[in-house]
Protein backbone atom coordinates (compact mmCIF):
# COMPACT_ATOMS: atom_id res chain seq x y z
CA UNK A 1 0.00 0.00 0.00
CA UNK A 2 1.23 3.18 -1.59
CA UNK A 3 0.49 6.68 0.03
CA UNK A 4 1.77 9.38 -2.24
CA UNK A 5 2.92 12.49 -0.24
CA UNK A 6 3.92 16.42 -1.64
CA UNK A 7 4.38 19.68 -0.13
CA UNK A 8 1.31 21.23 0.62
CA UNK A 9 -1.13 18.09 0.72
CA UNK A 10 -4.55 18.33 3.01
CA UNK A 11 -3.26 16.27 5.89
CA UNK A 12 -6.19 14.05 6.61
CA UNK A 13 -6.45 12.79 2.85
CA UNK A 14 -3.22 11.21 4.02
CA UNK A 15 -4.25 10.30 7.56
CA UNK A 16 -7.53 9.31 7.49
CA UNK A 17 -6.72 6.14 5.11
CA UNK A 18 -3.56 5.48 6.98
CA UNK A 19 -5.33 5.50 10.35
CA UNK A 20 -8.50 2.78 8.75
CA UNK A 21 -5.50 0.35 7.10
CA UNK A 22 -3.24 0.28 10.05
CA UNK A 23 -5.75 -0.61 12.49
CA UNK A 24 -7.23 -3.13 9.96
CA UNK A 25 -3.67 -4.73 10.71
CA UNK A 26 -3.51 -4.02 14.38
CA UNK A 27 -7.07 -5.09 15.07
CA UNK A 28 -8.22 -8.06 12.93
CA UNK A 29 -6.33 -11.05 12.02
CA UNK A 30 -6.77 -10.95 8.09
CA UNK A 31 -5.97 -7.83 7.23
CA UNK A 32 -1.89 -7.17 6.85
CA UNK A 33 -1.28 -3.76 5.13
CA UNK A 34 2.53 -2.53 5.00
CA UNK A 35 1.50 1.14 4.12
CA UNK A 36 4.46 3.33 3.10
CA UNK A 37 4.25 6.70 2.56
CA UNK A 38 6.34 7.90 -0.47
CA UNK A 39 7.26 11.73 -2.28
CA UNK A 40 8.57 11.81 -5.70
CA UNK A 41 12.06 12.91 -4.33
CA UNK A 42 11.99 10.87 -1.42
CA UNK A 43 12.08 14.11 1.46
CA UNK A 44 9.57 14.96 4.28
CA UNK A 45 6.87 16.84 2.83
CA UNK A 46 4.70 19.90 5.20
CA UNK A 47 1.26 19.56 5.13
CA UNK A 48 -1.52 22.60 3.80
CA UNK A 49 -2.06 22.75 8.05
CA UNK A 50 1.54 22.97 8.29
CA UNK A 51 2.11 19.64 10.18
CA UNK A 52 5.18 17.14 8.22
CA UNK A 53 4.70 14.73 7.59
CA UNK A 54 7.62 11.56 7.47
CA UNK A 55 8.23 9.95 4.43
CA UNK A 56 9.08 5.84 4.79
CA UNK A 57 11.09 5.75 1.97
CA UNK A 58 12.15 7.32 -1.97
CA UNK A 59 10.81 6.30 -5.10
CA UNK A 60 13.89 3.91 -5.68
CA UNK A 61 13.30 2.11 -2.97
CA UNK A 62 9.53 0.46 -4.10
CA UNK A 63 8.79 -2.99 -4.91
CA UNK A 64 8.63 -3.29 -8.62
CA UNK A 65 4.69 -4.26 -8.18
CA UNK A 66 2.85 -2.81 -5.75
CA UNK A 67 -1.17 -3.79 -4.94
CA UNK A 68 -2.45 -0.49 -4.22
CA UNK A 69 -1.68 3.11 -4.71
CA UNK A 70 -3.75 5.96 -3.03
CA UNK A 71 -2.72 9.77 -4.33
CA UNK A 72 -4.39 12.22 -2.16
CA UNK A 73 -5.33 16.07 -2.68
CA UNK A 74 -4.26 19.83 -2.18
CA UNK A 75 -6.76 22.75 -1.81
CA UNK A 76 -4.92 24.59 -5.15
CA UNK A 77 -5.05 21.36 -7.19
CA UNK A 78 -4.01 23.91 -10.58
CA UNK A 79 -0.62 24.05 -8.04
CA UNK A 80 -0.46 20.21 -7.93
CA UNK A 81 -1.57 19.44 -11.75
CA UNK A 82 1.47 21.94 -12.99
CA UNK A 83 3.94 19.75 -10.81
CA UNK A 84 4.98 17.65 -14.01
CA UNK A 85 7.03 15.87 -11.50
CA UNK A 86 4.44 14.59 -9.25
CA UNK A 87 2.31 13.90 -12.40
CA UNK A 88 4.91 11.64 -13.56
CA UNK A 89 5.61 9.90 -10.45
CA UNK A 90 1.32 9.27 -10.18
CA UNK A 91 1.31 7.92 -13.30
CA UNK A 92 4.54 5.52 -12.76
CA UNK A 93 3.32 4.33 -9.83
CA UNK A 94 -0.36 3.87 -11.31
CA UNK A 95 1.61 1.40 -14.13
CA UNK A 96 2.49 -0.68 -11.10
CA UNK A 97 -0.33 -0.75 -9.15
CA UNK A 98 -3.58 -3.19 -8.71
CA UNK A 99 -5.45 -0.77 -8.70
CA UNK A 100 -5.30 3.41 -8.20
CA UNK A 101 -7.25 5.31 -5.61
CA UNK A 102 -7.74 9.08 -4.68
CA UNK A 103 -9.07 11.46 -2.07
CA UNK A 104 -10.80 14.83 -2.87
CA UNK A 105 -8.68 16.82 -5.28
CA UNK A 106 -6.11 13.86 -5.88
CA UNK A 107 -8.62 13.31 -8.37
CA UNK A 108 -7.20 16.20 -10.39
CA UNK A 109 -3.54 14.39 -10.42
CA UNK A 110 -5.45 11.17 -11.80
CA UNK A 111 -7.16 12.75 -14.09
CA UNK A 112 -3.84 15.05 -15.70
CA UNK A 113 -1.71 11.45 -15.75
CA UNK A 114 -4.50 10.65 -17.89
CA UNK A 115 -5.76 7.76 -15.65
CA UNK A 116 -9.42 8.79 -15.60
CA UNK A 117 -9.82 9.09 -19.26
CA UNK A 118 -13.74 7.46 -20.09
CA UNK A 119 -14.42 6.44 -16.90
CA UNK A 120 -16.69 8.13 -13.83
CA UNK A 121 -15.07 9.86 -10.63
CA UNK A 122 -15.59 11.85 -8.10
CA UNK A 123 -13.91 14.41 -6.23
CA UNK A 124 -15.16 17.27 -3.65
CA UNK A 125 -18.42 19.04 -3.99
CA UNK A 126 -17.08 22.20 -4.61
CA UNK A 127 -14.53 20.79 -7.05
CA UNK A 128 -16.84 19.20 -9.11
CA UNK A 129 -17.59 21.56 -11.92
CA UNK A 130 -13.61 22.63 -12.22
CA UNK A 131 -12.79 18.53 -12.63
CA UNK A 132 -15.44 18.16 -15.76
CA UNK A 133 -14.42 21.30 -16.79
CA UNK A 134 -10.64 20.63 -17.05
CA UNK A 135 -11.10 17.17 -18.01
CA UNK A 136 -14.03 16.42 -20.06
CA UNK A 137 -12.83 13.01 -20.82
CA UNK A 138 -14.05 11.99 -17.43
CA UNK A 139 -17.86 11.27 -16.32
CA UNK A 140 -17.77 13.35 -12.54
CA UNK A 141 -20.22 11.85 -10.21
CA UNK A 142 -21.33 15.28 -8.05
CA UNK A 143 -23.29 13.46 -5.06
CA UNK A 144 -21.54 9.45 -4.35
CA UNK A 145 -19.11 9.79 -1.68
CA UNK A 146 -16.79 7.35 -3.53
CA UNK A 147 -16.76 6.14 -7.24
CA UNK A 148 -15.12 3.00 -8.21
CA UNK A 149 -14.68 1.98 -11.99
CA UNK A 150 -12.89 -0.53 -12.72
CA UNK A 151 -9.44 -0.76 -11.08
CA UNK A 152 -9.74 3.07 -10.42
CA UNK A 153 -11.23 4.66 -7.06
CA UNK A 154 -12.20 8.26 -6.05
CA UNK A 155 -13.89 9.57 -3.61
CA UNK A 156 -15.24 12.83 -2.18
CA UNK A 157 -13.95 15.22 -0.13
CA UNK A 158 -11.53 15.05 2.61
CA UNK A 159 -13.08 12.71 5.17
CA UNK A 160 -14.10 10.79 2.42
CA UNK A 161 -10.61 9.25 2.44
CA UNK A 162 -12.29 7.28 5.20
CA UNK A 163 -15.04 5.85 3.57
CA UNK A 164 -13.02 4.70 0.62
CA UNK A 165 -10.54 3.43 2.96
CA UNK A 166 -12.77 1.08 4.49
CA UNK A 167 -14.55 0.38 0.94
CA UNK A 168 -11.23 -1.53 -0.42
CA UNK A 169 -10.83 -3.36 2.96
CA UNK A 170 -14.00 -4.82 2.36
CA UNK A 171 -12.99 -5.05 -0.87
CA UNK A 172 -10.31 -6.94 0.01
CA UNK A 173 -11.05 -8.67 4.05
CA UNK A 174 -14.91 -8.69 3.53
CA UNK A 175 -17.33 -6.50 5.43
CA UNK A 176 -16.74 -7.96 8.66
CA UNK A 177 -13.53 -7.14 8.67
CA UNK A 178 -14.38 -3.72 7.67
CA UNK A 179 -16.84 -3.43 10.26
CA UNK A 180 -14.87 -4.33 13.07
CA UNK A 181 -12.46 -0.91 11.84
CA UNK A 182 -15.41 1.34 11.64
CA UNK A 183 -16.41 0.29 14.92
CA UNK A 184 -12.99 0.66 16.38
CA UNK A 185 -12.87 4.68 15.05
CA UNK A 186 -16.27 5.21 15.45
CA UNK A 187 -16.97 6.42 12.30
CA UNK A 188 -19.81 4.87 9.89
CA UNK A 189 -19.50 1.76 8.08
CA UNK A 190 -21.30 3.00 5.09
CA UNK A 191 -22.12 7.12 5.36
CA UNK A 192 -25.90 7.91 5.14
CA UNK A 193 -26.64 9.98 1.99
CA UNK A 194 -24.54 11.45 -0.40
CA UNK A 195 -21.92 14.42 -0.35
CA UNK A 196 -25.08 16.93 -1.88
CA UNK A 197 -26.02 17.26 1.87
CA UNK A 198 -22.67 18.59 3.06
CA UNK A 199 -22.81 21.26 -0.10
CA UNK A 200 -23.15 24.90 0.71
CA UNK A 201 -26.30 25.86 -2.01
CA UNK A 202 -28.01 24.16 -3.71
CA UNK A 203 -29.62 27.49 -6.06
CA UNK A 204 -27.82 28.19 -8.96
CA UNK A 205 -25.74 31.80 -10.01
CA UNK A 206 -28.72 34.43 -11.19
CA UNK A 207 -29.78 34.08 -14.23
CA UNK A 208 -28.44 37.00 -16.81
CA UNK A 209 -32.10 37.86 -19.03
CA UNK A 210 -34.04 40.46 -17.14
CA UNK A 211 -36.98 38.11 -16.94
CA UNK A 212 -35.05 35.15 -15.66
CA UNK A 213 -34.10 37.52 -12.99
CA UNK A 214 -37.35 38.53 -12.01
CA UNK A 215 -38.68 35.58 -11.85
CA UNK A 216 -35.76 34.27 -9.37
CA UNK A 217 -35.92 37.18 -7.61
CA UNK A 218 -39.53 36.63 -6.81
CA UNK A 219 -39.36 32.77 -5.92
CA UNK A 220 -36.26 33.38 -4.11
CA UNK A 221 -38.54 36.00 -1.86
CA UNK A 222 -41.25 33.66 -1.02
CA UNK A 223 -40.95 30.47 -2.33
CA UNK A 224 -44.80 29.88 -1.54
CA UNK A 225 -45.67 32.35 -4.46
CA UNK A 226 -43.76 30.27 -6.99
CA UNK A 227 -46.33 27.52 -6.90
CA UNK A 228 -48.06 28.19 -9.53
CA UNK A 229 -45.86 29.38 -13.14
CA UNK A 230 -48.43 31.61 -13.91
CA UNK A 231 -47.22 33.60 -11.43
CA UNK A 232 -43.49 33.70 -11.75
CA UNK A 233 -43.95 34.38 -15.73
CA UNK A 234 -46.36 37.26 -14.73
CA UNK A 235 -43.59 38.85 -12.84
CA UNK A 236 -41.26 38.52 -15.31
CA UNK A 237 -43.43 39.74 -18.07
CA UNK A 238 -43.34 36.91 -20.49
CA UNK A 239 -45.85 33.86 -20.90
CA UNK A 240 -45.06 31.05 -18.87
CA UNK A 241 -44.04 29.13 -22.16
CA UNK A 242 -41.66 32.08 -22.90
CA UNK A 243 -40.06 31.88 -19.50
CA UNK A 244 -39.38 27.59 -19.45
CA UNK A 245 -37.18 28.61 -22.51
CA UNK A 246 -35.62 31.29 -21.23
CA UNK A 247 -34.72 29.34 -17.97
CA UNK A 248 -33.37 26.53 -19.93
CA UNK A 249 -31.39 28.33 -22.15
CA UNK A 250 -29.88 31.19 -19.39
CA UNK A 251 -29.44 28.26 -16.38
CA UNK A 252 -30.04 24.65 -17.91
CA UNK A 253 -32.94 24.11 -15.56
CA UNK A 254 -36.37 24.62 -15.44
CA UNK A 255 -38.55 27.03 -13.65
CA UNK A 256 -39.66 24.23 -11.52
CA UNK A 257 -36.29 22.83 -11.03
CA UNK A 258 -35.37 26.24 -9.90
CA UNK A 259 -38.37 26.64 -7.93
CA UNK A 260 -37.51 23.32 -5.89
CA UNK A 261 -33.62 24.26 -5.46
CA UNK A 262 -35.02 27.67 -3.87
CA UNK A 263 -37.51 25.65 -1.67
CA UNK A 264 -34.94 22.96 -0.59
CA UNK A 265 -32.54 25.88 0.06
CA UNK A 266 -34.85 27.56 2.51
CA UNK A 267 -36.06 24.12 3.99
CA UNK A 268 -32.04 23.61 5.26
CA UNK A 269 -31.87 26.92 6.87
CA UNK A 270 -35.11 26.45 8.38
CA UNK A 271 -34.23 23.11 9.77
CA UNK A 272 -30.24 24.32 10.51
CA UNK A 273 -31.78 27.51 12.54
CA UNK A 274 -34.70 26.40 14.46
CA UNK A 275 -36.74 23.83 15.94
CA UNK A 276 -40.38 24.56 14.72
CA UNK A 277 -41.99 21.16 13.48
CA UNK A 278 -41.11 19.50 9.84
CA UNK A 279 -45.22 20.15 8.56
CA UNK A 280 -44.15 24.17 9.57
CA UNK A 281 -41.21 24.18 7.88
CA UNK A 282 -42.50 22.29 5.22
CA UNK A 283 -45.52 25.05 4.64
CA UNK A 284 -43.04 27.73 4.77
CA UNK A 285 -40.09 26.69 2.28
CA UNK A 286 -43.71 26.50 -0.07
CA UNK A 287 -43.54 22.36 -0.27
CA UNK A 288 -46.85 22.15 0.64
CA UNK A 289 -46.79 19.21 2.50
CA UNK A 290 -44.05 17.28 4.50
CA UNK A 291 -44.23 14.20 2.52
CA UNK A 292 -43.87 16.17 -0.78
CA UNK A 293 -40.32 17.97 1.27
CA UNK A 294 -39.28 14.89 2.90
CA UNK A 295 -39.77 13.25 -0.97
CA UNK A 296 -37.26 16.32 -2.18
CA UNK A 297 -35.24 16.01 0.53
CA UNK A 298 -34.69 12.04 -0.14
CA UNK A 299 -34.37 12.43 -3.90
CA UNK A 300 -31.37 15.64 -4.06
CA UNK A 301 -29.67 14.87 -0.82
CA UNK A 302 -29.89 11.65 0.12
CA UNK A 303 -31.39 12.01 3.88
CA UNK A 304 -34.57 12.81 5.17
CA UNK A 305 -35.76 16.45 6.57
CA UNK A 306 -35.29 14.84 10.51
CA UNK A 307 -31.90 13.16 9.50
CA UNK A 308 -30.39 16.20 7.83
CA UNK A 309 -31.50 18.68 11.08
CA UNK A 310 -30.33 16.24 13.45
CA UNK A 311 -26.62 16.75 11.43
CA UNK A 312 -26.88 19.91 11.15
CA UNK A 313 -28.22 21.90 13.40
CA UNK A 314 -26.03 21.78 16.54
CA UNK A 315 -22.79 19.67 17.46
CA UNK A 316 -24.39 18.99 20.77
CA UNK A 317 -25.45 15.77 21.29
CA UNK A 318 -29.44 14.15 22.32
CA UNK A 319 -28.32 13.33 25.54
CA UNK A 320 -24.47 14.58 26.79
CA UNK A 321 -22.52 13.88 29.66
CA UNK A 322 -21.71 15.98 32.00
CA UNK A 323 -18.95 16.07 33.93
CA UNK A 324 -19.33 17.53 37.25
CA UNK A 325 -16.87 20.72 37.93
Amino acid sequence: MVIVAFDQVQLLDVTGPTEVFTTATATTGGAAYDVRIVSPDGADVRTSSGVRIGVDIGPDALPRRIDTVLVPGRSDWRAAVHDTELVAFTAQLARRARRVASVCAGAFLLAEAGLLDGRRAATHWRLAADLATAYPAVTVAHDPIYVRDGPVVTSAGVSAGIDLALALVEEDHGADTARDVARELVVFMARPGGQSQFSARLTPATGQHPAVRAAMDAAGADPRVASDLTVLAEVAGVSPRHLTRLFRADTGMTPGQYIESVRLEAARALLEGGGDPVEHIAQAAGFGSSESMRRAFQQTLGVAPTEYRARFRTTHTTNPTVTPA
